[in-house]
């Protein structure tokens, strides 16, 4: 894997320091992101080092979209700095390390890349996902959630495999040139971090918004409106995808989901809280999942809606809590389309 492609000039010119002024939990003045960005550039210590929250947010307000928070992970590995306590990142590093799976088998239908969920592989299903055809497991997991670890090399040795390993044993044999991504993260990596780092991927890569706005038309004489007022739960890695935020409305305008214009939606999001817990910031945690749930009943929304996998596992249960049903994207479709959502437990 090549080097990042991060222009040093470009960022020291930059007027407004966007990165790190627009960031919910540095909380710094222009002056003081100038010092600190000038420390990073030099190599040195900086309290955004240490203090970051690995939210990606800093990838979407970069005006010049020179990867700012790719070069923040890079220099706290490199000072060993690290976001997560030790024992948990090499615990995490074995688990989900790669492992030998079935052989490939051929793929007849529209490819949906599940990453490492095999629990939601029941959520391919039904009149939204016919035709289609999964893949899933460890081997093809795509390695984007060391950025909240400073393991940018972990990323690095693991991602190229990764895709080799898809399209050559997947795709490339059953003549397959394109993926849909269920989990928000894939389309990230595959579409904005790999060729950051200079990767060629060679299939085209589908966000699952996309499809499911194509599946949708195809559709809507099924559609029963639902009536129901949403929460978004915008995961970090839509901050590499920005471009896809609007097919939310457009989802929600289909199915008849209003969603709620809340403060922390949208480039104001706030994340899950589930990163800050694994790096043992219970406070800031508790914090950040605590205003996200009074901004969404404050707003009245009756469900909040999930893209990630891992947001819905780390926040689910609070959202539900407070009265709020938490769904995934797609099942909120199925339901809508008058199929039964499906039983996360079981």
């Amino acid at each position: 894997m090549s080097e990042l492609k991060y222009d040093p000039e470009l960022c020291g010119a930059c007027p407004t320091v966007d990165c790190l002024t627009r960031c919910t939990y540095l909380d710094l003045d222009l002056d003081t992101a100038r010092q600190e960005r000038a420390r990073i550039l030099a190599g040195e210590d900086s309290r955004v080092l240490t203090e970051c929250a690995t939210c990606y947010a800093c990838e979407e307000y970069c005006p010049n979209r020179n990867h700012p928070f790719y070069l923040i992970v890079q220099q706290q590995e490199e000072k060993e700095l690290w976001p997560v306590p030790i024992p948990i990142y090499k615990q995490q590093l074995g688990m989900m390390a790669p492992r030998t799976k079935d052989p490939p088998r051929p793929l007849t239908g529209r490819v949906v890349n599940m990453c490492f969920f095999p629990m939601l592989k029941r959520a391919v299903r039904g009149d939204l996902f016919e035709g289609c055809d999964q893949i899933v497991g460890s081997d093809i997991f795509c390695n984007i959630m060391w950025l909240h670890t400073a393991g940018a090399s972990v990323i690095q040795e693991r991602l190229p495999r990764v895709i080799d390993k898809i399209w050559t044993e997947h795709l490339e044999p059953s003549g397959q040139g394109e993926m849909i991504m269920y989990h928000d993260e894939c389309y990230g990596t595959y579409t904005q971090l790999a060729p950051a780092f200079g990767l060629q991927v060679p299939w085209k890569s589908i966000h699952l918004f996309e499809y499911l706005n194509e599946r949708l038309d195809r559709l809507k004489d099924k559609i029963r409106p639902l009536g129901l007022k949403a929460a978004y739960q915008r995961p970090c890695s839509s901050r590499l995808s920005p471009h896809i935020d609007p097919l939310v409305d457009e989802i929600f305008g289909k199915i008849g989901v209003e969603r709620v214009e809340r403060e922390y939606d949208r480039e104001n999001a706030l994340c899950c809280g589930g990163v800050l817990k694994l790096q043992q910031r219970d406070e800031l945690a508790e914090d950040v999942q605590q205003r996200n749930l009074d901004d969404m009943k404050a707003h009245e929304a009756m469900v909040c809606v999930f893209n990630c996998p891992a947001c819905f596992m780390f926040l689910g249960e609070a959202t539900a809590k407070r009265g709020l049903m938490p769904t995934l994207m797609s099942e909120l479709c199925q339901i809508a389309l008058g199929e039964p959502p499906l039983k996360m437990g079981g």
